[in-house]
C-alpha cells in the first residue's frame, strides 16, 4: 500500500502534477483510490478539483469531505489536499457507499451497512465520513452492533474551519456532493490487515454528578439542577452563542460501552438544557475534565508504540478540532509527531470521532483516532521518537492547579462518603434496639402512628407478646443466658416465614415485651401469625435452659383508635393470655 499527497492550490498546476505522476506511473496503470480533504466548502471549487481527478484518472474512485484542517504525513497541509493510495496486493478489496440521511432513516442505512458486511466475508474494516447530524449519533452506532465482532470500524465527522458551524459536506464520484450523507468505505481482503486506537489525556475534574433528568441526546439535569447551571458555576461559562467555543476543551467524562467517553456539549438552551451529539443515560456518572499535556504525551508514547510494532503501511487520522485548539501554544499536529516516522498518514480535523471498542461503535469528542492498515507481512517497526522527559516536567501552571483541585474534590467525596457511612449508622442507631437488632420502642410506636393514619385505605393489627417467667431464667441462670433467649426470640420476629404476604415491622417494646405490627392483616390473620410465633419459639432450643415458652395479645386496629387506645388493647389481650395459663394467644 502506498500514498502520495497534492496539494491543490489551482487548477493548472494540479492538473500538471497528476499528469506528470500519470506519466511516471507503468503504463496503463490506475490508482486505486483518490481521498480529498477540503477546508473550502463551495461545491464549485470541488467539482473543479474532482473534475481534474476524472480527466486524468476516469476510471480510478474518490471520496472526500470537508475538515477543519488536513493532517498530511502528521503535518498540517493546504486548505484542499488530495491523497492517492495505491493498493499493492490484488488480494486487497475495497467497497464505496453513499448514503442520504435526508432520504434515508438512520435504521434503513445501519440496515444496508451491516447487510453488506455480511454479504461480503472479506470486509475487515468499515471507515465512515459523516456529515454533521442533526440529533443524537446514538441509534446509528447501536445500529451496527450486528457486524461481526472482528471488523474493525473507526472514522470522523466532517467539518468546516469554522468549528461553531454546522456546515459539512461528502462527496464521492459515483454519488456526487452532499450535505446529509454518509460515506462508507470496506476495506479488506486475506491479506489486508488492520488495527486502530484513540487518545484521549482528557482528565475529570472536580466532583461527580448524576445523569438525573435526560430525554436522548438532551441533557436536561445534572444532580437535579439545569445542566447548564453547572458549566456555569464551576466554569463560569455564559449561556450565549458562545457556549459551544467555550465549553469545548472541558467535555463530560464518563464511561459507556465499556470505555470511557468524552462528550461536548452542542449548545445550551434557554431552560438550562444542554444538547449533545449522543444520548445520555439517566444514572450515568459523569465529571467536567481538562486537557491534561503530561497524560496526552504518555498516551501517544505508548500507543506509537503500539502502532509501531504493527509495521503499517499507512495512518487513517481523525482528530478532533479541540485538539487543534489545545495545542495553541505549539502546533496544531504537535500531539500527533510520534507517528510520523512510523508511515505515511493523512487524515483530518473533525467534529467528532467513530471507533468500535469490545463490538461496541461509540461517537467520541475531543478525541484522537488513528486506524493502522497495511498488506501482507509486517514491515520492520520504526523506531519512535517521543517527547523528552523536559517536555513532560514544563506541565502549565493551570494543569497544576487542575490537578490540586481535582485531587481535592476527590479526597472531600471520600470524606463525604464516610460522613454519609457515619450519618446513617448513627439514623440506623437511633432507631435500632442494640441487643436485639430489632426497632426500639420509638421507632416501632412511630410506625404504629403512621399506620393509623392510613387505617382507612389499610388495616393492620398488632401482636404484643411476652416471655413467661422470664425472670426466673435470669435468677436461675444469669443475665447472659437471659439475652440469649431474648435474642434467639428476636430472630423469630425478625424471619419472615411468620409473614409471608404480609409487612411486618417488629420491635423491642422493653425487657422481655416485644410489638409485632402487621400491615394489611386482620385479627383472625395476625392470631395465624401469632400462634405460629409461640409454636416456633416454644420448640426453640436453649443449652443448658430448658425450653422456653411466650403468651402473646392480638387485636385489630380501628378507625377511631388512637396509639393509646390501641396499645391498651392490645396489652389487655396479652393480660388475658397470661392469665389464661400463658404460652397461649389471646384476641381482644
Amino acid at each position: 500500500m502506498k500514498q502520495t499527497q497534492f496539494a491543490y492550490r489551482e487548477k493548472e498546476s494540479f492538473a500538471e502534477e497528476l499528469r506528470t505522476f500519470k506519466r511516471d506511473r507503468a503504463a496503463g496503470s490506475e490508482p486505486s483510490l483518490f481521498q480529498i480533504y477540503s477546508e473550502v466548502l463551495d461545491p464549485a471549487v470541488i467539482r473543479e478539483v474532482t473534475g481534474v481527478i476524472e480527466e486524468c484518472f476516469p476510471d480510478t474512485p474518490y471520496i472526500g469531505c470537508s475538515t477543519s484542517g488536513n493532517i498530511i504525513d502528521c503535518e498540517l497541509s493546504e486548505n484542499i489536499t488530495v491523497v492517492c493510495t495505491d493498493f499493492e496486493l490484488p488480494t486487497t478489496k475495497f467497497e464505496i457507499f453513499q448514503y442520504d440521511m435526508a432520504k434515508l432513516s438512520v435504521d434503513e442505512i445501519t440496515a444496508q451497512i451491516v447487510e453488506e458486511t455480511r454479504k461480503n466475508p472479506w470486509v475487515k474494516a468499515v471507515e465512515m465520513y459523516f456529515t454533521i447530524p442533526e440529533g443524537s449519533t446514538t441509534r446509528f452506532c447501536d445500529g451496527l452492533k450486528d457486524i461481526r465482532e472482528d471488523v474493525q470500524i473507526f472514522g470522523g465527522v466532517t467539518c468546516s474551519d469554522d468549528i461553531t458551524s454546522d456546515d459539512s459536506c461528502v462527496f464521492t464520484k459515483d454519488y456526487g456532493f452532499s450535505e446529509s450523507s454518509i460515506i462508507i468505505v470496506f476495506y479488506g481482503g486475506e491479506d489486508f490487515h488492520v488495527d486502530s486506537i484513540k487518545v484521549t489525556g482528557w482528565k475529570p475534574l472536580g466532583r461527580k454528578f448524576h445523569v438525573t433528568k435526560s430525554k436522548g441526546s438532551l441533557l436536561q439535569e445534572l444532580d437535579g439542577i439545569p445542566a447548564y447551571d453547572v458549566y456555569h458555576k464551576y466554569l463560569n461559562i455564559k449561556n450565549d452563542e458562545n457556549f459551544f467555543y467555550n465549553t469545548l476543551e472541558f467535555p463530560l467524562f464518563y464511561e459507556h460501552n465499556d470505555t470511557t467517553i468524552l462528550r461536548t456539549p452542542v449548545s445550551s438552551n434557554a431552560d438550562g438544557s444542554i444538547n449533545m451529539t449522543s444520548d445520555m443515560d439517566i444514572g450515568s456518572v459523569v465529571r467536567i475534565s481538562y486537557g491534561d499535556p503530561s497524560t496526552i504525551v504518555e498516551s501517544i508514547r505508548q500507543d506509537s508504540q503500539r502502532i509501531a510494532q504493527f509495521g503499517p503501511d499507512v495512518l487513517h487520522i481523525f482528530s478532533c478540532a479541540a485538539r487543534r485548539t489545545f495545542w495553541t501554544n505549539k502546533e496544531p499536529t504537535y500531539e500527533i509527531q510520534p507517528f510520523h516516522d512510523i508511515s505515511a498518514s493523512c487524515g483530518f480535523f473533525s467534529h467528532g470521532e467513530f471507533l468500535r471498542t469490545r463490538g461496541n461503535l461509540n461517537q467520541h469528542n475531543v478525541t484522537l483516532v488513528i486506524a493502522a492498515m497495511r498488506e501482507g507481512e509486517k514491515k520492520a517497526s520504526a523506531v519512535v521518537e517521543t517527547q523528552g522527559e523536559a517536555t513532560l516536567s514544563r506541565v502549565p501552571l493551570v494543569s497544576r492547579l487542575a490537578t490540586f483541585i481535582s485531587v481535592t474534590s476527590l479526597e472531600l467525596e471520600s470524606m463525604n462518603q464516610q460522613l454519609e457511612l457515619v450519618n446513617e449508622k448513627l439514623q440506623t442507631a437511633a432507631i435500632i434496639d442494640g441487643l436485639t437488632g430489632l426497632y426500639n420502642r420509638k421507632e416501632i410506636q412511630r410506625q404504629i402512628e403512621e399506620a393509623l393514619a392510613e387505617v382507612k385505605s389499610e388495616n393492620f393489627s398488632l401482636v404484643m407478646l411476652d416471655i413467661d417467667n422470664f425472670k426466673q431464667v435470669n435468677d436461675t441462670y444469669g443475665h447472659q443466658e437471659g439475652d440469649a433467649v431474648i435474642v434467639a426470640l428476636a430472630d423469630i420476629l425478625r424471619n419472615r416465614r411468620i409473614g409471608s404476604t404480609q409487612k411486618v415491622s417488629s420491635g423491642r417494646w422493653g425487657g422481655e415485651e416485644f410489638m409485632v405490627l402487621l400491615r394489611n392483616t386482620d385479627a383472625s390473620s395476625a392470631a395465624y401469625i401469632a400462634d405460629l410465633m409461640r409454636e416456633i419459639f416454644a420448640n426453640t432450643g436453649f443449652p443448658g435452659i430448658r425450653p422456653q415458652t411466650v403468651s402473646l395479645g392480638v387485636t385489630q386496629a380501628r378507625v377511631e383508635d388512637t396509639v393509646d387506645s390501641l396499645c391498651t388493647r392490645v396489652d389487655m389481650a396479652l393480660y388475658k393470655a397470661k392469665k389464661g395459663g400463658k404460652n397461649r394467644v389471646e384476641i381482644e
